[in-house]
Formats: C-alpha cells, structure tokens, sequence
C-alpha cells in the first residue's frame, strides 16, 4: 500500500510539472511572435488631410515587348464569335512610348497605424469576349467584389487567393454578378475560369488606399498620403517588380518614375 501511494504521488507531480513547463512554453513562444506589418496593439489614427502629400509618377517599358502567340479559343465556338479578330493574352500592354499598362503601383511599406474606411462602390471584374477585363484590378479590403458574365456562354470564376476563402462558381450567360468580399489583403491573386483555360486575371487587396493601376498612358497618381517616407512598388506580371523609396513631407508633392527593362527575365 505505501509503495502504490508513493508511486500515485510521483505520477501526480510528474503531472503536474509537465503541464506548468507546457504553459512556460506557450507563454514564451507568444512573448516572441512578431506581429505583421499591418497588424499591432498601437490604436490606429485617422490622417489629417490638412498634411498629405502626393507621389505621381510614370512607368515606361525600355526595349521592344514581347510577342505573343494568340489564343487558341477553338474548343468554345461561342468564343471564336465574339472575337472577329485573334486575341493575344494582355500580358505585356504598351502604349505611345513605351507606357506600360497593367501595371501596379503601391506603398510596399512605411505606413503607420492608420484607419481607412473601404469603398462602398464594387470593383468589377468583367467577362467579355471570353476574357476578364480588366487583365489587372485592385481593391480595397472590406469593399465589394462583384464579377459579371457579358458573354453569350457560361464560365466558371475562380479566384485562388492565399489569405482569403478559395471559391469556385459557375455564372450562366444572363446571370447576376458574383458577389464577394476580401478580409484579408492579397497580391497578385490569380482569377481564373474553369471552362475556358486561357482566361486569367490578378486582383490585388491592399489594407490601405494608396495604390494604382496604370493604363496605356503608363500614368499613375497616389495622392492623400501623410508624410513619411515610403518603399513604392511597381509590380508587372511579365518583369520583376521595382522598388522606390520616396520620402514627403507635409503638402510636398513628388514625381518618380519606374523603367522597365524589356530584356529583364521573365517573372511569373
């Protein structure tokens, strides 16, 4: 009997011991975790529009761009229809010379504690032609996201985000847009419809405002900013992304411009 009741105790302690050394441990590793860039126990502030500035800017492509082979729409006749013409990918969009199009440009980083409230309009994504348009869109967290079926034919929209919900959904020809919302930011999130391969198209969601999308004219504007100093990011689909750092000061406005180089390795 004493030996059973000293074997009881041991075990008990052992017990016990290895459950204080268990919460040691989860303590510890929390007192290390870092948090994100975006994500921190300071409260958030509001800007003072009375303070910001703005960064404006150009993005060029140095060289020739690529050439393309078109699309082969053959398995889908109502997409051979729709396109009188062959179609090539948008992968490389170039404007008078050398704008670059599809191009987003964004605050990579420097940004404090701030609040934004999201856009209550929806972004859009269209498909048209048997092709998403635009090729390359942004958003804000927290807005709405809607995707709409223009053709005469039925596609599948899926989106492939890594820090949202994945999701799949058949659109009917003359059916309503999909509607969805992004909580978490993304980058670069590929859209693509199962029915026809060669649709593809990136949205990005950005925690904050100040990011752009250039068109032809290779232009682009990130204005409201508090001043600071900031990493700008100029990514393209086809070339390796360029980083900026620009630094503004109350009501200061700066003008930058990003070159891409036309014999820069491809980036997937």
């Amino acid at each position: 009997m004493v030996l059973r009741h000293h074997r009881s105790r041991v075990d008990t302690e052992s017990r016990m011991r290895t459950r204080i050394l268990a919460v040691v441990a989860v303590l510890a590793t929390a007192g290390c975790a870092k948090p994100s860039s975006r994500e921190s126990s300071v409260p958030r502030a509001t800007v003072d529009p009375s303070l910001t500035g703005s960064i404006t800017g150009t993005v060029t492509l140095d060289g020739p761009p690529p050439v393309f082979t078109p699309i082969d729409m053959s398995q889908s006749s109502a997409c051979v229809q729709a396109n009188a013409t062959p179609v090539v990918a948008p992968i490389v969009v170039v404007g008078e010379h050398g704008a670059l199009a599809n191009v987003v440009v964004y605050v990579k980083a420097g940004l404090g504690p701030y609040q934004f409230v999201a856009p209550t309009d929806p972004a859009i994504l269209m498909q048209k032609n048997c092709m998403y348009t635009p090729h390359v869109m942004a958003l804000m967290t927290g807005q709405p996201f809607e995707v709409q079926n223009n053709d005469p034919t039925m596609h599948n929209v899926h989106p492939m985000p890594k820090q949202n919900r994945q999701w799949s959904n058949s659109q009917p020809a003359g059916s309503a847009p999909l509607k969805s919302v992004f909580a978490r930011p993304e980058f670069a999130m590929p859209v693509l419809c199962n029915v026809h391969p060669w649709m593809r198209a990136f949205v990005f969601v950005f925690d904050h405002p100040y990011f752009a999308v250039t068109s032809r004219t290779g232009t682009f504007q990130l204005p409201h900013l508090p001043p600071g100093s900031y990493t700008i990011e100029a990514w393209q689909e086809h070339y390796p992304a360029e980083d900026q750092t620009v630094t503004i000061g109350s009501k200061e406005s700066k003008a930058i411009s990003f070159v891409f180089k036309a014999s820069a390795p491809y980036a997937p």
